[in-house]
């Protein structure tokens, strides 16, 4: 089960208030959700965003994948991606073995 954290919309014609959920990958946009860790409203200046980064973050770790829209909320809410996403560099690889091609073998 691919599990995403996105928006769902409410709110009526022209007025959009969203809720920013943990739900199956293969839900409609507006389906079933497993659970919601906040909200954004985008109408307010600036807009209002209230995420709870501790379930968001426990989320993240257990293998859930936000859009990018989430994303971008998760970031205004304060969640930082970078410390999230640090790798280790990467070993140095052994230079490759020259072989010797079958011109060479016959030269020799």
């Amino acid at each position: 089960m691919a599990v995403k954290i996105r928006l769902t919309r409410l709110g009526d014609k022209h007025s959009p208030f969203y809720r920013v959920v943990v739900t199956d990958s293969r839900q409609p946009r507006d389906g079933g959700y497993i659970e919601a860790i906040g909200t954004y409203n985008p109408l307010k200046t600036p807009a209002e965003v209230k995420v709870d980064l501790t379930k968001a973050e426990q989320w993240i770790k257990n293998g859930a994948k936000p859009t990018d829209t989430a994303k971008s909320v998760l970031v205004q809410a304060g969640y930082n991606f970078e410390k999230k996403a640090a790798k280790k560099p990467a070993a140095k690889k052994a230079p490759a073995k020259k072989t010797a091609t079958k011109t060479e073998t016959k030269k020799a």
